[in-house]
């Protein structure tokens, strides 16, 4: 055999692999650019459009904001408020072919949330005493089918782990500011359970109160291994995700 047949052999070899690698980078790796989940912007008036911060499919579905909030049916917020239309969880991870880092994120989601919250008034103090949400991580979708795909037997395991759910184990004196329509820091501590693992954390969010509708903004960034998440295996290439993930929510609740 001529001495140069080896090294053409491993040639196309290694390319063979470069090109394979790069399909997997520009049909899986390069994520969406999705914007972070954030509350709509209040507007001057009831008839102007909300503006939030999210993929163009759901912004149609968010409440429209006004500078004023209008009051409930009853007239107080204390009560129980239900998760409500324009909803939305998921997450966001920075994904890398061997060094090879993606461009964006990759960002999956969902509008198939369900809970409640349950508001407690005494005098001009309102708290949130109680507060459950579940997300039907089964219907989360990224703009990449093959990576949903993996999602539901690797990653996030959906077809074993089909739910994920926060539950508030610490009440959260609501700010004054957000029962007027301004966005507000709160922090939510309680129990998330993800990928069959209950930890103990602390979210930051945002809330406020519009147009009768309660809308609550937040994320949570942590360490993959936490949950016991191990990176899924696309397309014959091991494609490594970032060290930790993060939890994304926009949740709009009406009362009941």
């Amino acid at each position: 055999m001529p001495r140069s047949r080896p090294l053409i052999i491993v040639a196309v070899l290694v390319a063979a692999v470069a090109i394979g690698g790069f399909v997997v980078y520009d049909q899986v790796l390069r994520g969406d650019s999705a914007a972070a989940l954030t509350l709509p912007t209040a507007a001057p008036t009831s008839s102007a459009s909300s503006a939030t911060s999210g993929p163009s499919t759901a912004a149609s579905s968010d409440p429209v904001a006004s500078a004023a909030p209008a009051a409930t049916s009853d007239g107080s917020v204390a009560g129980t408020w239900n998760v409500t239309a324009g909803s939305l969880a998921g997450y966001r991870v920075r994904e890398q072919l061997a060094s090879l880092s993606a461009e964006s994120d990759a960002v999956g989601r969902t509008d198939q949330v369900t809970g409640s919250i349950t508001l407690e008034s005494n005098g001009s103090t309102t708290t949130l005493i109680a507060a459950t949400i579940t997300v039907d991580t089964t219907s989360i979708t990224s703009d990449e089918s093959r990576r949903d795909n993996r999602m539901r037997d690797e990653g996030l395991q959906t077809d074993t782990y089909p739910t994920a759910s926060f539950t508030l184990t610490q009440p959260v004196e609501v700010p004054a500011a957000a029962l007027s329509g301004t966005a507000s820091d709160v922090t939510l501590t309680g129990d998330l359970t993800l990928h069959g693992v209950t930890k103990s954390v602390q979210i930051a969010a945002k809330a406020q109160l519009v147009d009768g509708t309660v809308q609550v903004a937040g994320s949570l960034s942590f360490p993959l291994s936490d949950f016991s998440i191990v990176a899924p295996n696309i397309g014959g290439f091991i494609v490594s995700i970032a060290d930790s993930g993060t939890l994304e929510f926009l949740v709009n609740f009406t009362k009941s």
